[in-house]
């Protein structure tokens, strides 16, 4: 047996490419049960929650309740395709509730909701509300003298929210250092691109005047986004961490990539299959 971030499993050589590969695949096939979805949000983002829950998280897949986890936050309710996938892929959610995604009575809704889902810490919605939540949790564990990590995850499109940042600021005022907050920027909302709409750059300066230690890395590098985790939980300064992570919205399928419009993708029949193959054809050995 191997322990890594407090899971006990058997020893395993499957890589984290292996990983967000399996991720992304996960995520196509829940799609394509809908026929339509933030699909390339949740290829976007599978680097990320591969480093996430295969080597820093603590949890146990068999128990989400476990008193000793490490908390994920999904403050980005419409990316729980992607949440999902990597519940699926670490064994928290069975893979056959991929087959329901969206359906009704599902435990795998369209949004986030914790109510329906294992491992679902909060239900998302409204853009901006995660990183509060991830304050007020620190500050429990704090009160209980725990080290465990709250991580939360959270969208470019929600730097343009104003609770965000009244969360930044508590955080930094009373230095969270058991905080780390990833932002992915895909640079797409609803609306278009977020430099358009709200401008937010630049973000490192940003969050390092709220009293944050900010990183930022290309978020579809595996490697490099492994490095920032390690430096964000192995950091001896007493201040809540940040990971800016730049993404490329559905990564990993070249002609979903190429699609101006990709905040909501509408994949015709046929192309699911295509999708597939894509991204077969892309996999790491």
């Amino acid at each position: 047996m191997e322990t890594s971030g407090g899971i006990a499993r058997p020893l395993s050589n499957v890589s984290l490419a292996e990983r967000a590969y399996r991720i992304r695949r996960n995520a196509l096939r829940m799609g394509e049960v809908q026929g339509q979805g933030y699909i390339a949000q949740a290829l976007d983002v599978a680097d990320i929650l591969a480093v996430s829950y295969f080597h820093a998280l603590r949890y146990r897949p068999e128990d989400p309740e476990w008193v000793g986890h490490e908390r994920f936050l999904l403050s980005i309710g419409h990316y729980a395709i992607a949440h999902y996938a990597v519940l699926i892929e670490a064994g928290v959610v069975p893979e056959e509730w991929l087959e329901t995604y969206g359906a009704d009575d599902s435990h795998l809704p369209m949004s986030g909701m914790a109510a329906y889902t294992p491992g679902m810490e909060i239900s998302g919605g409204s853009l901006g509300i995660g990183l509060g939540i991830a304050v007020g949790m620190c500050l429990g564990l704090r009160r209980k003298g725990s080290d465990l990590f709250v991580y939360n995850l959270m969208s470019d499109g929600e730097l343009g929210e104003g609770p965000t940042w009244e969360a930044a600021m508590s955080a930094g005022h009373w230095q969270l250092a058991n905080l780390i907050c990833l932002v992915d920027v895909n640079r797409m909302q609803a609306d278009g691109r977020p430099d358009s709409i709200l401008n937010s750059e630049p973000l490192p300066a940003k969050w390092e005047a709220f009293g944050w230690h900010a990183q930022r890395v290309d978020g579809n590098d595996i490697d490099a986004v492994v490095r920032a985790f390690d430096a964000a939980r192995s950091l001896d300064e007493p201040k809540p961490r940040v990971i800016i992570c730049d993404t490329q919205m559905a990564k990993g399928v070249p002609f979903l990539e190429a699609r101006e419009k990709s905040h909501f993708l509408r994949v015709e029949q046929h192309e699911w299959k295509q999708a597939l193959e894509a991204l077969d054809a892309g996999r790491q050995p």
